[in-house]
């Protein structure tokens, strides 16, 4: 018996022995037409940081894209230590910085961060408290009396302006409770 005749044989053929007439012909693609040109050539960067998502701040959910909630997210490990994601963050600062569009194009929108960054940080650490909470436009942020005199005793022999004396005085919760230094000139 020849080859050919086993391989046509209906009971020869199975798992893994295909009749002779379906098998792929020699020198010839089994996908004659191909992926087309251009498809999955590259990553789909702008389709999935695109995306929208739903992120919650705060107790309340707001929908950003995909790229701003990965550096939103990124920013807050930085802040909160995480020295790979302060790198990693400053460096997307630094390149969209150098990708910015010429001073004709450029627009200023104003990004409000509630729940996340240093306030949080602050605020759980006991360094400052938020008056206002409830209301983004009048909120703030006081600085609480212990931890003005600690960053004053780290300044050493350097002194604060006016300008910068009359800052952290505004800044601070009760101020007159503060042991100030005898060079302190500004209140309020």
């Amino acid at each position: 018996m020849s080859e050919t005749s086993i391989s046509d044989d209906p009971a020869k053929s199975g798992y893994g022995r295909p009749p002779r007439a379906t098998q792929f012909q020699k020198g010839r693609s089994g996908n004659p037409r191909g992926r087309p040109r251009g498809k999955h050539s590259t990553i789909p960067y702008d389709s999935v940081l695109g995306q929208m998502v739903t992120i919650r701040e705060d107790g309340r959910e707001r929908r950003v894209t995909a790229a701003e909630a990965f550096l939103l997210q990124l920013t807050q490990k930085g802040l909160a230590g995480d020295s790979a994601a302060a790198r990693a963050s400053l460096a997307a600062i630094e390149e969209a910085r150098a990708n910015r569009p010429n001073e004709s194009q450029i627009f200023i929108s104003r990004i409000f961060l509630v729940g996340m960054g240093i306030g949080c940080i602050l605020r759980d650490l006991g360094m400052a408290v938020k008056s206002n909470r409830h209301s983004e436009e009048k909120a703030r942020w006081w600085l609480k009396p212990w931890i003005v005199e600690l960053a004053l005793a780290r300044l050493g022999d350097r002194r604060l302006t006016p300008g910068e004396q009359r800052e952290v005085w505004n800044a601070t919760r009760n101020p007159e409770k503060v042991a100030w230094p005898e060079w302190w000139t500004e209140r309020g």
